[in-house]
């Protein structure tokens, strides 16, 4: 009862952040277009200014995704959650009080720098945390309820930037931001997979530097020792052939959604003239199928299938959707793709699941971080090839008529994911086999 009470109060920060962040994407290319090509309904420079800013965070990703797991397992999931949780207030309190094109500008810079830190650390650190506190046999249904959270707080934030207004949009989220953090700090208890593990807190307070009289407390490793070399990582990879080719699915998987990121919205506004109205309809018809499958669906279907099967469905559903945006041919198909999101929803829970089965317990946040910084690196990749294409295949030079030929990439992509979880064989995770040969060394 007590590990489920830690868990709620994980899964309302999680929410608040998460509900923070997302409402403003419908809001956000409406913006970017306003200050950047207003009164255009397609605009190239806006295309490459957020392929541009997606390649930078993920540069700086690739570094701090394995760093701040590789710190949460000295420190603590919670001490390391509170930097991404108050850096990602700054950017929508920019936006709530102005929009204009000096704003903006100041938005976007800020924003990638914030980024760098706050993008994916806060779901990397919450698998974490719940990899800490679950049983492995139980940990691919709390990633598919964790998911599920964060498809809720999709849904709840698009719903609510349906009908707010593009100002008060961005205060709301500013505020919930804040409150997520302050959730966090007050509630949320510290965890780590051995506590005789952690070293002096990043934050503390000032009476515990005399708690221990003349005792000797443990020495603060120097921070550089912290970051993860390219030997380490290399080496992690090869810890398990499982690992590595969950890596493999995890950049190529990323390197599609990244494409989906950096061009979907400006493919709707060119093709079909969407605005924030419909992007916030076609998110909430996203989320709601998502939160539908990871909340009700997969508790039921987790324990019954294997979750590398469960990869799989996931990815041929990621695939069905690219093959139908490159088709579409009128504004309510988009609508109607919604439908494998229902499906696409897997994927993420279950490769979290198959690497923390993987990994021993002391090692849960380096090997998170180490997925999350491959991901970072698809998403460095995949702007700097999707946006020019997208610029190319939406103007009026593209080398023949096919918007949605960005589309048909993203599905290869997709599918190069899937051939590779159709090789994954489940194999007897080896935490526990870990945890009892620590056990019978420290005897």
């Amino acid at each position: 009862m007590e590990k489920f009470r830690e868990l709620i109060h994980l899964f309302v920060a999680v929410f608040l952040s998460t509900f923070a962040t997302l409402i403003v994407i419908p809001a956000i290319t409406d913006v970017t277009m306003m200050a950047v090509c207003p009164g255009q309904d397609e605009c190239s420079l806006a295309i490459y200014l957020s392929g541009f800013q997606q390649a930078i965070i993920g540069l700086g990703t690739v570094v701090m995704m394995p760093l701040i797991g590789n710190l949460s397992d000295q420190y603590g999931r919670k001490a390391l959650l509170t930097l991404p949780m108050t850096l990602s207030i700054i950017p929508s309190a920019i936006l709530a009080y102005s929009r204009t094109t000096s704003f903006f500008y100041a938005y976007y810079v800020l924003r990638t720098l914030t980024a760098m830190i706050c993008e994916g650390s806060i779901n990397c650190l919450a698998f974490a945390y719940v990899a800490d506190n679950v049983l492995e046999r139980e940990r691919t249904s709390v990633f598919g309820i964790l998911s599920g959270i964060t498809a809720a707080a999709f849904v709840c934030g698009t719903l609510a930037a349906r009908f707010l207004s593009t100002a008060m949009t961005f205060q709301v989220s500013a505020l919930v931001a804040m409150l997520a953090a302050v959730y966090m700090r007050i509630f949320l208890q510290e965890s780590l997979p051995n506590s005789e593990n952690l070293v002096q807190p990043i934050l503390k307070s000032g009476q515990d530097d005399h708690s221990q009289d003349g005792g000797d407390l443990p020495r603060k490793p120097m921070v550089s020792k912290k970051i993860p070399s390219v030997q380490a990582i290399t080496s992690l990879l090869r810890s398990s052939v499982t690992f590595s080719q969950a890596a493999i699915v995890a950049f190529f998987n990323s390197l599609s959604f990244g494409g989906l990121q950096a061009s979907l919205m400006y493919y709707l506004k060119a093709r079909f003239h969407f605005s924030k109205n419909q992007y916030a309809e076609l998110m909430i018809l996203l989320g709601v199928s998502g939160m539908a499958s990871q909340l009700l669906f997969m508790p039921f279907v987790a324990p019954r299938v294997a979750e590398e099967k469960l990869l799989a469905i996931g990815l041929l559903g990621g695939i069905a959707n690219a093959l139908l945006y490159s088709v579409a041919w009128s504004p309510w198909v988009p609508y109607a793709s919604t439908i494998f999101s229902v499906f696409e929803v897997f994927v993420a829970p279950c490769l979290r699941s198959i690497v923390s089965k993987q990994i021993g317990p002391n090692e849960q946040g380096k090997a998170q971080g180490c997925i999350s910084g491959i991901i970072s690196l698809a998403n460095i990749i995949s702007p700097l090839v999707y946006s020019p294409l997208t610029a190319l295949f939406l103007s009026e030079d593209a080398p023949f008529n096919f918007p949605g030929f960005i589309f048909l990439c993203i599905g290869f992509s997709t599918m190069i994911a899937f051939f590779q979880s159709i090789l994954i064989r489940a194999v007897p995770p080896i935490s526990s086999h870990k945890s009892s040969s620590s056990s019978s060394i420290l005897a």
